[in-house]
């Protein structure tokens, strides 16, 4: 789930929708939540009932209440159980599980820092942690500062961080910055906003990539001057030599491959724009699991955003970057109209790719203005590749 500044949240408090038994099993049901289908003890919850979910690609960590997931290393993934009759995505868990007063429990309330939650891939925890870099060399500067009980209650708080910051911080502090005007989102999952089948509307639906989130952007800053920058989701390239978290760094290659700054300040000239962002996937040999038969790297755009327009819809992006030869995400349908249920959809999104005829990862779905958008990925491959 999204919070409000647009980051993935990995545990958070949910409302039990529905309970639904499984033929044969004497010890287990499933629990409904949201689209998500979770397996729990037989009896542990009834519907209305509060829980704590946390959901698949995150990892727990080694300690109670956690260790019954030892032999899983502590992640959460989609799994198949019951001769796969039976999908559940996801772990529920109460509040007595924690120690908690079930009256303590707030729906909507995130407890992904709380709880000490992180991503199950490594890469992805960087962009997690990257904002709150510049608060621990802050502490670490001043240990007994930051040891005083006081000082430790201010800066387990959002808003108590900022204010020590703002007393304490050096400019030093700071990471390279990310450009202002880019914002760094995740795609919401459908299971979590099931409600929005009920717009019958025309989407447009691409094929989702499974690579690495490459963003591109340039602002012009005077007649003949401009900023250009590549990153990946967590680090901005600004140094020839700054570090990838793959061996290779594979979004500088691209760049270099499809002469992204040229063709920004192509655009930005062309447009009379302040600034263009170009966002993508990046895949092949080595990225993913999942290379798409390729032995070596290649991208597709999924996003261009103007900035006088904000994001501009999937076809004129697409016949856009074709000018400049920049592939983009194969559109598998213009007039795409949503099925009744989350079920449905997710059947929907498994398929072939359009890149090489193997296994899709998914559905990105597309208003067709570009301003709507939010994902359904394929069990079926999340089990192959993720599970």
């Amino acid at each position: 789930m999204l919070n409000e500044k647009g980051q993935r949240e990995l545990a958070y408090v949910v409302k039990i929708d529905g309970i639904c038994a499984i033929e044969g099993a004497d010890r287990v049901e499933v629990a409904q939540v949201g689209g998500w289908r979770i397996m729990v003890h037989k009896g542990q919850f009834v519907p209305g009932d509060l829980a704590v979910y946390f959901e698949i690609d995150s990892r727990v960590p080694e300690r109670e209440p956690f260790l019954f997931l030892e032999s899983k290393h502590y992640k959460i993934k989609t799994q198949k159980y019951f001769k796969g009759t039976v999908i559940s995505q996801g772990l529920l868990m109460a509040a007595e599980d924690f120690g908690w007063e079930r009256e303590s429990l707030k729906l909507g309330e995130f407890l992904t820092e709380k709880l000490g939650v992180t991503y199950a891939v490594e890469e992805d925890n960087a962009r997690k942690s990257s904002s709150a870099d510049r608060y621990k060399k802050m502490a670490s500067r001043h240990p007994k500062l930051f040891q005083m009980a006081a000082v430790k209650w201010i800066y387990k708080h959002d808003w108590g961080k900022k204010l020590l910051f703002l007393l304490f911080g050096k400019k030093m502090d700071k990471k390279t910055g990310w450009p202002s005007w880019v914002s760094k989102t995740d795609e919401e999952r459908i299971q979590n906003i099931p409600w929005v089948l009920e717009d019958k509307s025309e989407w447009i639906a691409t094929e989702k990539i499974d690579g690495t989130s490459t963003t591109a952007t340039l602002r012009k800053t005077g007649k003949y001057r401009y900023q250009f920058y590549i990153c990946s989701r967590n680090v901005v390239f600004d140094k020839p030599d700054k570090k990838s978290y793959y061996d290779f760094n594979v979004y500088t290659e691209m760049a270099e491959k499809y002469h992204f700054e040229e063709t920004l300040k192509n655009i930005v000239d062309k447009y009379g724009l302040e600034w263009v962002t170009l966002q993508g996937e990046s895949y092949g040999t080595g990225v993913q699991k999942r290379d798409y038969s390729l032995k070596e790297h290649d991208f597709m755009g999924f996003n261009l955003i103007f900035s006088d327009r904000g994001r501009l819809g999937s076809r004129e992006s697409a016949e856009l970057m074709k000018e400049y030869g920049i592939p983009w995400v194969p559109i598998l349908d213009e007039n795409f109209i949503l099925p009744d249920t989350v079920e449905e959809l997710l059947q929907t999104a498994t398929g072939k790719s359009v890149v090489d005829g193997g296994m899709r990862e998914g559905l990105v779905l597309r208003s067709k203005d570009g301003s709507k958008s939010f994902k359904a990925v394929s069990n079926e491959y999340l089990l192959k590749y993720h599970g």
